[in-house]
């Protein structure tokens, strides 16, 4: 019995020594670890897994030439709706957060835009090699923009964009603009008036260049003109009397015009009863954009800039 005492006690002393050894060397050599993953190619920021923010921001820089190239051909067909630096005006969308762009990986996305696949943007006339070298040129600027699609930084130099032909400007305001515009009236001096160029051609292109040679609405308080923007509406009641005003809402049941002396009124609708006739400035700004091509948009630009 003794001995049996024995041996097992001898057994879970040599079992604690073990223990201990095997510890010590553990604390003194820990396990290898497996080494950190390599950051993405292309210096872009990294997010989770180290992956890049957008694979758009992570290319190299494109072939000098080819980005030229595209340049060239961003500025001559593109820029005057998105801008020099890409971020758009109030007829084109910021390419540097377009999702088109940022999955784009060479034109093969851009090409359908450019071919006239959105609804509201008509189709450019350009060559596959073109497309690709505009779509090189944007990735190159868009590669440079710090976090998700902020502008790209200093020292990206801002584009001249009176590149039309202001002669040819002045035929196509006469034939097209003047039964609306006077550059004796409303355009008085609008070159003066709005030194930017880029701003000039977002006005005019949109609508947006009203008033006289201030500019805008003019005065103040009750004697502040409206604003000629903005749509107006007559409405004919069944006993004949005429309720007109700026319209605020339409649909298929109801009428809501503001009424000069500040008050609103909603007129209900059943068919075309009561006649209802809207009249909007902008209308004619609206045909002209699918009619209009990209020189015709440089050219006004170039006369109406040059009116000071």
């Amino acid at each position: 019995m003794h001995l049996k005492n024995g041996l097992l006690s001898a057994a879970l002393l040599l079992l604690m020594i073990v223990m201990i050894v095997v510890g010590h060397v553990g604390a003194q050599a820990p396990p290898a670890q497996a080494p950190a993953p390599a950051p993405p190619a292309g210096g872009g920021q990294g997010r989770g897994r180290n992956q890049a923010t957008f694979p758009a921001q992570q290319r190299p820089p494109g072939d000098p030439q080819v980005v030229a190239r595209g340049k060239a051909l961003f500025e001559m067909n593109c820029q005057a709706c998105h801008a020099p630096d890409l971020r758009g005006s109030g007829t084109g969308p910021n390419l540097l957060r377009s999702q088109i762009v940022l999955s784009d990986q060479a034109g093969e996305l851009i090409a359908p835009v450019v071919r006239g696949s959105l609804a509201n943007m008509k189709a450019i006339t350009l060559s596959d090699d073109d497309v690709k070298a505009v779509a090189v040129y944007i990735h190159d600027i868009v590669r440079t923009a710090r976090g998700q699609g902020a502008p790209p930084g200093p020292g990206v130099p801002v584009t001249e964009i009176v590149v039309g032909d202001a002669a040819a400007g002045k035929t196509y305001f006469d034939s097209k603009c003047a039964s609306c515009h006077s550059i004796t009236g409303d355009l008085q001096r609008i070159g003066g008036r709005t030194p930017d160029a880029r701003t000039l051609q977002n006005l005019w292109v949109s609508g947006g260049v009203v008033g006289g040679a201030g500019g805008g609405r003019r005065g103040r308080g009750a004697a502040a003109t409206a604003d000629p923007r903005t749509p107006t509406v007559t409405v004919t009641l069944a006993s004949g009397e005429k309720v007109e005003g700026s319209l605020v809402k339409i649909d298929d049941f109801l009428v809501t015009l503001a009424r000069p002396d500040g008050t609103v009124r909603t007129i209900r609708r059943d068919g075309d009863q009561p006649k209802v006739e809207v009249k909007d400035p902008l209308a004619p700004h609206r045909a002209l954009w699918s009619v209009m091509t990209d020189k015709d948009v440089h050219d006004v630009t170039a006369y109406l800039v040059a009116l000071k």
